[in-house]
């Protein structure tokens, strides 16, 4: 197998909502493990969640363990590239739902459509379309 680079989001008591919501935007098979699990506390808290999409990428997850706290975010955003509009608007357009739009999907001086948002669970988004125009502005 091959080495990849996989994106790994911690969450304060949400994981599994934010990676549930991140399947329906991206599809895909989803796999989660709790810290019940492993006879660990909280039992219901997500220890381990891994979602392989159609598109070839993997989106990983977990709840901070108990006592640790985290600030949503931080210094890290997740860029969606690549030359298919309706695919990665689609997907601009989900993931913005109950978000935050920082700009727009939108024709750049590059050449490529390009749009940024946080999610509804603080994560930001870059989505950059290759050569392309938006068919219509996300909402």
């Amino acid at each position: 197998m091959a080495s990849r680079l996989n994106p790994y989001l911690t969450f304060q008591d949400s994981a599994r909502e934010a990676i549930e919501f991140y399947r329906d935007v991206f599809g895909g098979e989803l796999q989660v493990m709790t810290f019940g699990d492993m006879g660990g506390e909280p039992a219901s808290g997500v220890m381990h969640a891994q979602l392989e999409t159609p598109s070839g990428f993997t989106l990983m997850a977990s709840d901070a363990p108990p006592g640790e706290s985290l600030t949503p975010g931080g210094s890290i955003q997740i860029s969606l590239s690549g030359d298919d509009t309706e695919e990665l608007t689609g997907w601009f357009r989900r993931l913005a739902e109950d978000g935050t739009v920082v700009d727009d999907l939108k024709q750049q001086v590059w050449g490529d459509t390009f749009g940024m948002l946080v999610d509804r669970f603080g994560v930001g988004w870059l989505v950059n379309i290759a050569g392309s125009t938006p068919d219509q502005p996300a909402e």
